[in-house]
């Protein structure tokens, strides 16, 4: 594989050393955590502790939805699944999914936030206000910034479909990222596993520029068209994430080793097609 500094060398030692290219999201949510978890002192960061230990074998990396924490006040919980992540499992990689996207000055305290507060080796971030917002990010060294370039829901169309000099916003942002703010080797794009077709169309047009691949598991992309169009000569350009197809894959007591089960089977889904 191509070597990369920082952020990006540490997802492709992982994802070879695994075997995989499955990204594990950590989106709690209390209404679906067990009963005997969340009779804990910290049931999320308990909840969290008992995928990651399942999983870890099977993943080559772990992103937690900041939102899902921010809302129940639990960032300390947070905060202690990625010191975990990072202390029993170094060599699998934290991306914080907070989306961030601001003003250069405000940017900079975001990605303060993420790099130094919580300690994420690297962070997903909206690209609408332009360079000066994303700057701030790219001046963490080895640090990866992930941008959201085609995102996987359905009203990714109302505005990244829009045409501007005979090509979609889309577009844009990956010939930008691509030509311009990857200059250190550590940034991805999020491309939705839910539209293949830009999936390939994005592919041609960055190289070997690795994705974050959403839209896989409950959100109902499929696999096979999302690793085909996706993927890079050696098998990888991509890791594919799901968040509720893993870790709510089973309850009660066995929701750990269901989540072990749901982790290998994506796993190998995918390397059927790399």
């Amino acid at each position: 594989m191509t070597e990369a500094p920082g952020f990006v060398a540490q997802l492709y030692a992982a994802a070879a050393r695994n075997n995989s290219l499955v990204c594990v999201g950590l989106d709690p949510e209390p209404g679906k955590i067990p009963a005997h978890i969340l009779a804990l002192p910290q049931p999320i960061f308990e909840f969290n502790r008992r995928i990651v230990e399942a999983t870890a074998e099977y993943a080559c990396c772990y992103k937690p939805q900041f939102a899902h924490y921010a809302a129940l006040g639990a960032e300390d919980q947070l905060l202690a699944t990625i010191r975990f992540i990072r202390e029993k499992h170094p060599g699998l990689p934290v991306i914080l999914d907070s989306k961030r996207g601001d003003i250069g000055s405000t940017a900079a305290k975001y990605a303060q936030e993420s790099f130094e507060r919580y300690g994420a080796d690297a962070v997903t971030v909206n690209p609408y206000l332009g360079s000066d917002s994303i700057e701030p990010y790219l001046q963490w060294p080895g640090r990866g910034v992930i941008i959201l370039c085609r995102t996987s829901n359905p009203g990714a169309r109302d505005f990244q479909d829009l045409e501007s000099g005979g090509k979609r916003l889309y577009r844009h942002v990956a010939e930008r990222v691509a030509q311009k703010w990857n200059a250190s080797g550590n940034c991805m794009l999020v491309v939705g596993a839910t539209y293949p077709e830009e999936l390939a169309e994005i592919r041609a047009v960055v190289g070997d520029l690795p994705f974050l691949v959403p839209g896989v598991g409950a959100q109902g992309g499929d696999v096979a068209a999302a690793v085909r169009a996706g993927r890079t000569a050696d098998g990888f350009g991509m890791v594919l994430n799901s968040s509720r197809g893993i870790i709510y894959a089973g309850g009660g007591a066995g929701f750990a080793d269901a989540a072990r089960a749901a982790t290998r089977a994506l796993r190998d889904e995918i390397n059927q097609y790399r």
